[in-house]
């Protein structure tokens, strides 16, 4: 296994904690490995700062970091459980090694996950007023970065990742392979609009990272969010955070607002669990078709 997959903390001189850690990484593939790798360094900085080896914790020490996730990070319960998930399937790893008897994860309660999800996507006219600033941008980028996250509902990681060589034909369509969450290549048709904004971005490039950044580099993620920050800003947007995961759920509130059905969706968002899809439904049904606006409705002629 690569070496730059290993998250930096684990170089502690104990190497038998490289060696359990190295093993369970194993067991990943592509981004799935990256963002595992990414969550699992977390916790053994966590563990570092207070002199702690994770191969010794206790359930009591997960706890607590459990509750510094929550009440010191503060981050969204769906990242905490996330992160509990990946520290709990690390431990029991080590057990089936036989590297540790019993894991310290295995009678922590997880976390309360809503059934709705914090993220709200952009409103259709917030997405057409974005679309169109995009079109009008000077950089060729912005228009097929948009386009590629909310007309396509790629993952930033997989938009930024796509390279030249991955355009082709598939049936008649014109699509565009994409490496995707757990390992796995789909291919996503373009649709006319998101095929011209790619051109646009490649230009005669043959092959190479389809967006690039202002050095004529790949663009990454920490990039894509500035751009789409940028671009909000030019479009009079109002978010409260803009990231690009944001794009990814107007793409799929969009396609329920359009009439999609739900099992449809799904497919298009290539979710597993359609419980995920049902989670962005929830948060935009709360809102746009909420009881307080038939309540105004039906009382109009006394308000």
């Amino acid at each position: 296994m690569d070496n730059h997959t290993l998250p930096a903390a684990i170089d502690v001189g104990d190497p038998m904690l490289r060696l359990a850690v190295s093993a369970h990484l194993a067991r990943y593939k592509g981004q799935s490995r990256v963002h595992t790798a990414s969550d699992l360094n977390a916790y053994l900085r966590w563990c570092l700062e207070r002199d702690l080896m994770p191969l010794h914790a206790e359930r009591a020490r997960v706890e607590l970091y459990l509750r510094w996730l929550q009440e010191v990070r503060r981050l969204q319960p769906s990242t905490v459980a996330r992160r509990l998930s990946v520290l709990a399937t690390f431990y029991r790893t080590c057990v089936i090694d036989r590297i540790l008897e019993h894991s310290p994860a295995e009678y922590v309660r997880r976390p309360h996950v809503p059934l709705e999800s914090p993220t709200l996507g952009l409103s259709h006219l917030q997405f057409e007023a974005i679309l169109t600033a995009d079109r009008d941008s000077s950089n060729l980028n912005d228009f097929a970065l948009v386009a590629m996250l909310g007309l396509l509902g790629l993952r930033v990681f997989e938009a930024t990742g796509s390279n030249v060589e991955a355009l082709g034909e598939a049936r008649g369509h014109r699509v565009l392979k994409v490496h995707g969450k757990g390992d796995k290549t789909v291919l996503v048709p373009l649709p006319p609009a998101v095929g011209r904004a790619i051109d646009r971005a490649v230009a005669d490039r043959t092959s190479g990272p389809i967006l690039l950044n202002r050095f004529d580099r790949r663009m990454d993620r920490h990039a894509a969010t500035r751009r789409l920050r940028a671009l909000a800003k030019r479009a009079n947007v109002t978010t409260a955070r803009m990231h690009p995961h944001m794009l990814r759920h107007t793409f799929v509130t969009t396609m329920l607002d359009a009439g999609v059905d739900l099992r449809d969706v799904q497919i298009a968002a290539r979710h597993a669990d359609p419980r995920k899809t049902m989670r962005y439904d929830r948060a935009r049904s709360n809102l746009d078709r909420h009881p307080n606006y038939i309540l105004a409705a039906f009382m109009a002629s006394a308000t």
